[in-house]
């Protein structure tokens, strides 16, 4: 499998956006990948349309150095998640720790949030653009872009170039140690 003993950490948080969550977690669990949702404290969040997503975990007793990747779905959900340090701590160590993190729609402002824009390419949702470029960002209006081990992608209908591009930087990453 394409992503065997990858371990990768999906923030969950309410109002999320339906596919941008569900997709990559089962594309990603479809190519070996051990998926883990991470929430803000509560047990149970749903989606903007209803669906419910049980945490694993809560962010506070994550340890970035256990994942290969932190993957941010959209909707309202990061509006909510960075309310949160210990979220947003995720993110920012997930990036200085060089490890993939990928935000898809409005989960730029999260990436706003953790203070990692600055002078990057990166992509999101439209109304998010001005945030972007007013924190330092370097906007593009692609489907997806990557710098570094930064991916960013505009809306639900680019979760495939999405999860492809978040594939080919999990693939060039070694595998972590099972030590934790």
């Amino acid at each position: 499998m394409q992503l065997q003993g990858k371990r990768i950490a999906i923030l969950a948080e309410d109002l999320y956006e339906d596919l941008e969550l569900w997709y990559p977690a089962l594309r990603f669990r479809e190519a070996g990948a051990e998926v883990t949702f991470v929430g803000s404290g509560k047990d149970t969040y749903t989606s903007k349309h209803g669906y419910p997503v049980r945490a694993d975990t809560r962010a506070e007793d994550v340890r970035v150095a256990d994942f290969d990747a932190v993957i941010i779905p959209g909707g309202y959900a990061p509006d909510h998640m960075r309310r949160h340090p210990a979220m947003v701590a995720v993110v920012r160590e997930a990036y200085q720790q060089e490890k993939v993190v990928a935000a898809i729609c409005h989960a730029a402002w999260m990436l706003v949030s953790a203070g990692v824009v600055r002078g990057k390419r990166l992509t999101c949702f439209a109304s998010v653009k001005d945030d972007v470029v007013n924190a330092g960002g370097r906007y593009e209006d692609q489907e997806v872009v990557r710098d570094g081990t930064l991916i960013t992608s505009r809306m639900p209908e680019d979760l495939p170039a999405f999860c492809r591009t978040i594939l080919d930087a999990l693939a060039e990453a070694p595998v972590l140690s099972s030590v934790r």
